[in-house]
């Protein structure tokens, strides 16, 4: 066994010895690119030192290497070198910029955490069953400031924000009214703490409306409420700066930074103090830090205030060691209190007034003020209020109106853009569990019930359908609104259509019809595509809210068979005959009118009885011939095909006759004029 072979040692990248000075750079440009940034920096100081005047390029260089080898003090002295020698552009501090973020790199900082929506009394789909659930404080947080919510507004996709992070800007729509329910569910759950975001509010538009001394009263009642708040001493901060009250500020940024050291706006305010006092280099670190934490964080002003404060650090001429003093006056600058002291995991910086181990919620919190029920699918309206998308649904369905406080939705109505309030269902998933199993029984107890196709069928008042023809509708009562969407819930999407009867109040005989579309209108009536299925006998009827139901049995056609069978095929094939020939001796724009209403004729069917209702090309000419609905209705209940064949074969004949003695007698006024 041969010896494994002793792999050839790094090729070596120079040194100082005596090489020319346009190799060693390309030897360091060589060793940045792999990655040998120590190797590297070493080279482009080694070339730095051999030349009687410094290059602003090799100042840039090294900085770079020592940038990438985390040697963050050095590499800003070389920075500073450069800076002396030309301006800095704001391209030429990229690798500066990846050396800082690297560093003290927000390890801990929060994302807004997404809630996959989910079914109706569900729990949140996606996500390892290990995974850990939110904090029941961390669930009233805003997604996008990662605050407890603050006058909380539900977008139209079902998000819940707080208002001032859903203002619009260009092109957006403007802010909906704060939700009532969630609202009041947080001034319960945090009295103290939204009456300190509330006051957080007013002194921000004292702040923009300039009047620094009231802003600072409210952060002082403020942040008795909430001693140590960082977003509060933040503003305190701010107030004290536009009343150049620098000292101040200083002391209370640097608390923000004690508490919460990978906040860069912390960092900023303090920066500003500190440039209000004049002391420079620890503005640059400040402004560092911020870079540090969002390289996009106001990267021009850290630009324009990098170059000159790295001018101003040193009066000292440039020595080709670079071996400033910079590091050790950084090292030694007041109150350094650096972004490496991050928290630990799951530890909350902030301070959380009235913060509680459990919400306490009740189902008076979300309850539907239409059935009084808890809040199922509950929806959200632009004017805040909150319903059961059933119970919503039902009232637009009278009225394009708020069932509460009467404002209009007729745009909510047009577009149908119910999307459910994701964080009210996901409070009631987590916090009335038992009470959202019940009220979700009853609800599919009402679906199971909704969708049985011979009990409480639902039964559309209005015209004779016939199986497999087309029959459009347009819907604009709010019981009929009511109907037609509950059959598309239930997945049935079908309904009985019969006649009115003056005793009775419907017809004894009617035809199931299966919705294929249906398209709502801006007022909330719709028009519904449907097409006849089988026949039905009405066993018993009643009323359910507002709209007719009905016990049914189904009608199907007897079969026969032998010499039966033979005399049925050759009747069959003999009306459908006659019924083309009639439709062929139709005026054209009569047959335009039909053909636009009912479709094509279908082909006549090789085997009479293969469908249990009969033959398509019967039902179809039956809705085209101009018979009373009377006579519609007594060849509908036939169950015999036979019958149903030899009833058209007299109709047609009765037809083409009186057709004929119209035709015969215009023929004859004709001749004798």
């Amino acid at each position: 066994m041969s010896p494994e072979p002793v792999p050839p040692p790094p090729p070596c990248r120079g040194c100082d010895c005596g090489e020319p000075l346009a190799q060693r750079v390309e030897k360091g440009d060589e060793a940045f690119r792999a990655g040998e940034y120590e190797t590297a920096a070493e080279l482009f100081r080694s070339a730095l030192a051999g030349l009687a005047r410094p290059d602003r390029g090799l100042c840039l260089r090294l900085g770079d290497a020592l940038a990438r080898a985390g040697r963050l003090p050095e590499a800003l002295g070389a920075f500073r070198g450069a800076a002396r020698l030309g301006a800095l552009r704001p391209d030429e501090l990229g690798e500066l910029a990846s050396g800082l973020a690297c560093v003290p790199g927000p390890r801990e900082r929060r994302s807004p955490v997404g809630k996959p929506g989910r079914a109706p009394g569900e729990a949140p789909s996606g996500g390892s069953s290990a995974s850990v659930p939110a904090a029941p404080r961390d669930l009233l947080d805003c997604p996008r400031c990662q605050r407890l919510l603050h006058k909380p507004v539900t977008l139209p996709c079902g998000l819940t924000v707080c208002r001032r992070c859903a203002e619009p800007g260009p092109g957006r729509p403007p802010v909906r009214r704060v939700n009532v329910v969630l609202s009041g569910l947080l001034e319960k759950c945090f009295p103290a703490e939204c009456r300190t975001r509330k006051l957080a509010g007013q002194v921000q538009s004292l702040q923009r409306q300039q009047q620094p001394e009231a802003a600072l009263l409210k952060c002082h009642q403020a942040l008795d409420l909430a001693p140590g708040d960082s977003s509060l001493l933040l503003l305190r901060a701010e107030s004290y700066l536009s009343m150049k009250n620098y000292e101040q500020a200083l002391q209370d940024a640097s608390a923000v930074c004690q508490n919460e050291p990978l906040l860069p706006k912390g960092h900023h305010v303090k920066a500003l103090a500190l440039s209000g006092l004049g002391r420079s280099k620890e503005v640059l670190k400040e402004f560092l830090y911020c870079l540090a934490l969002n390289p996009e964080f106001l990267f021009s002003a850290f630009v324009s205030m990098l170059s000159s404060l790295l001018e101003s650090f040193l009066p000292a001429a440039l020595s080709t060691d670079l071996k400033r003093q910079f590091p050790n006056d950084l090292e030694d600058a007041h109150d350094v209190n650096g972004p490496g002291k991050i928290p630990k995991k799951g530890q909350n910086v902030s301070s959380n007034v009235g913060e509680s181990a459990e919400l306490l919620i009740d189902v008076a919190d979300f309850e539907c003020a239409l059935c009084m029920r808890l809040l199922f699918e509950p929806v959200t309206t632009p004017c805040g209020h909150t319903f059961c998308l059933k119970c919503l649904e039902r009232c637009l369905d009278h009225a394009p109106h708020c069932p509460l406080c009467k404002e209009k939705l007729s745009e909510l109505l047009a577009s149908r853009n119910f999307h459910i309030t994701t964080l009210a269902e996901e409070l009631i998933f987590r916090y009335l569990s038992d009470e959202l199993s019940d009220r979700k029984r009853i609800y599919d107890e009402e679906m199971t019930e909704l969708s049985n196709l011979t009990r409480d069928v639902p039964i559309f008042v209005c015209a004779v359908a016939f199986p497999s023809v087309s029959c459009p509708l347009h819907v604009c009562e709010p019981c009929c609104r009511l109907m037609i969407r509950r059959c598309v819930e239930t997945g049935t999407k079908r309904f009985g259509m019969c006649l009115s009867a003056e005793h009775a109040g419907i017809s004894e005989y009617g035809c199931m019809l299966e919705i294929k579309d249906v398209r709502t209108f801006p007022d909330g009536s719709s028009v519904v595509d449907a097409v006849g299925i089988s026949r039905f006998r009405v066993l018993s009827h009643r009323h359910r809210d507002g709209y007719n139901t009905a016990d049914i049995e189904y009608l199907e056609d007897g079969k026969v068979e032998g010499a039966e069978y033979e005399e049925l095929t050759a009747l069959h094939d003999s009306v459908y005959q006659q019924s083309v020939s009639w439709f062929a001796s139709l005026q054209d724009h009569m047959k335009e009118q039909i053909l636009s209403h009912f479709g094509l004729m279908p082909d006549r069917e090789p085997e009479p009885q293969s469908n249990l209702s009969g033959p398509a090309w019967s039902w179809w000419i039956l809705a085209v011939l101009p018979l009373e609905r009377k006579a519609q209705l007594a060849i509908l209940s036939m169950i015999s095909l036979k019958e149903r064949l030899l009833a058209i074969r007299r109709i047609l004949a009765i037809i083409t006759r009186e057709m004929n003695s119209r035709q015969e007698l215009v023929n004859s006024r004709e001749r004798n004029n």
